[in-house]
């Protein structure tokens, strides 16, 4: 059977769109080792907890495609001084069996020890150390994320505000999941991506 051009222009766009890799569009968080963390004490500023609306997603790839997932299972606590993130007192944990994805195979399949191992390590955190202003509302991000038994220093762009009494706090990057022992290839036809996006969208308030 005949193609035509623009039959053949649309295959090749599938095929190219299948390719994509979703870390190429994100910042990529520069890792090292892990430093020594500080927690701030409640004379340093007010304190702030995780509201139940705070998600964490994820988007993992290979050559054939993407599936995207977060965590239902999320707890953390902020620190305010003078109207602005502290650069300590910052945590959030995830409870790494909430995990889901868009395929329930997979997601079962990410709790094994191929993946994240629950079994094993059931949380996975990550501490701030260090925050810098970029601009007004922008800022380089900088903690230690434990994941997987393993504990790195990670840093990242991050945006945050604090209207009405409230902090929002959103970040988009991605990590090379093997920095923290994540090393599963996937089939010999079809390998998995080293790259894994994350998307923070967390709110907190006061706590009562």
């Amino acid at each position: 059977m005949k193609q035509t051009p623009q039959l053949l222009a649309f295959t090749a766009a599938l095929f190219l769109a299948s390719c994509e890799n979703p870390a190429d569009k994100t910042a990529n968080a520069t890792v090292s080792d892990a430093v020594q963390s500080t927690t701030a004490s409640s004379a340093d500023g007010i304190a702030y907890t995780l509201t139940a609306d705070s998600e964490i997603h994820f988007i993992g790839s290979k050559v054939t495609g993407s599936h995207s997932g977060g965590f239902k299972k999320l707890t953390g606590n902020f620190t305010v001084a003078n109207h602005a993130l502290a650069g300590s007192g910052h945590k959030v944990s995830i409870d790494m069996n909430s995990v889901w994805t868009d395929n329930e195979k997979l997601t079962e399949h990410l709790k094994s020890e191929d993946f994240f191992n629950v079994a094993k390590f059931p949380e996975s955190s990550f501490e701030l150390t260090g925050i810098k202003t970029v601009s007004d509302g922008n800022y380089l991000v900088s903690g230690n994320l434990n994941l997987h038994g393993t504990t790195k220093k990670i840093a990242f762009p991050a945006t945050a505000s604090i209207t009405d009494g409230k902090v929002k706090i959103h970040a988009k990057f991605d990590i090379n999941r093997k920095d923290f022992g994540i090393t599963y290839a996937g089939k010999a036809d079809d390998l998995i991506r080293d790259e894994v996006v994350i998307e923070l969208k967390l709110n907190a308030e006061p706590v009562s």
